[in-house]
């Protein structure tokens, strides 16, 4: 997976573009065209995206290769030159790591077709009934968005395709609000539904908006995991983007991810942090320690009933 401390797409994608010169170590000629690796490397962009969408590890943007900014040019010189030949800055074609330059522009008057066209292009193939969460989440956004980005697909996606990987939700949100400010102690209600339908209201307040509303997620769970890593990003650029929360929880020992986006950063911390502890609480540690509480407690009624 990984040479020393080289990432492994710099070490493919090195390989590839300076053929002409590693050829000579592989007893080739000079201008064989053939690989060097059996990599695909038109898998790359979309592996690097299913390893974080996984582990809860954000790509830095200035990350080469597959960073957000790897193939882009603010400078006027560098647009320039791109736009007259893209080698003068590029030593690399970014289709060849499995980005596509694409014309359609999709928004709130996109139909179903269209966004079924895009997530396969991207490399999603999604069943009736992920596609039909997937185009009302996709509705909802470009209501909120004038232009909808391909990273803006790919967090939808990935949103419902980790919802499901988690399986029967334990808990799911039904409302949060919060109300802070300069001058305002940061308050939050939240509430959850459960399994069976119960619906659980807590309120509190924190340090912060996200503070607070964490607070009432642990009292309605009650259960005491460890927060420890919150991460916030931007999808995209500009004022509507949306917001990527990943984040981690620790339980006796073990990490348990989550992930959420959303263009309200509230609503994706908190959509992120259930998805946490949703995976904390169907999790055979939390099973095996219930069942030892348990266990203690009947210990503890049959010795209080024999005394």
């Amino acid at each position: 997976e990984r040479a020393g401390n080289a990432s492994l797409e710099e070490i493919v994608m090195a390989l590839h573009v300076r053929r002409s010169y590693y050829n000579q170590f592989f007893g080739r000629q000079p201008d064989d065209e053939r690989p060097l690796t059996g990599i695909n490397t038109r898998q790359i962009y979309k592996s690097s995206r299913l390893v974080s969408n996984l582990t809860g590890m954000m790509v830095q943007p200035n990350k080469a290769i597959v960073g957000a900014n790897a193939f882009s040019h603010e400078s006027g010189i560098h647009q320039d030159g791109v736009l007259k030949h893209r080698q003068t800055y590029e030593i690399m074609d970014a289709q060849l790591i499995g980005l596509q330059d694409n014309q359609i522009v999709l928004g709130k008057l996109s139909g179903r077709a269209a966004l079924k066209n895009r997530l396969e292009e991207l490399g999603f193939e999604l069943s009736h009934e992920e596609m039909d969460r997937a185009f009302t989440r996709f509705k909802d956004l470009a209501d909120k968005k004038r232009e909808v980005s391909d990273r803006d697909l790919e967090a939808i996606v990935n949103d419902e395709l980790r919802l499901e990987s988690i399986g029967q939700l334990l808990y799911s949100l039904e409302r949060v609000q919060v109300s802070c400010g300069d001058h305002e102690v940061p308050t939050a209600t939240v509430s959850l539904k459960t399994q069976e339908g119960k619906l659980l209201t807590e309120a509190a307040t924190g340090t912060g908006p996200v503070d607070a509303v964490y607070k009432c997620i642990n009292r309605i769970v009650a259960m005491p995991g460890v927060l420890t890593e919150y991460g916030l990003q931007s999808v995209t650029g500009g004022i509507d983007a949306q917001a990527n929360v990943a984040l981690r929880v620790e339980y006796r020992g073990r990490i348990f991810s989550g992930n959420a986006a959303n263009t309200d950063i509230i609503v994706a911390s908190t959509q992120a942090y259930i998805n946490a502890m949703n995976k904390v609480l169907m999790s055979r540690e939390f099973r095996l320690h219930a069942q030892h509480d348990e266990l203690e407690n009947q210990d503890a009624e049959l010795e209080a009933v024999s005394l």
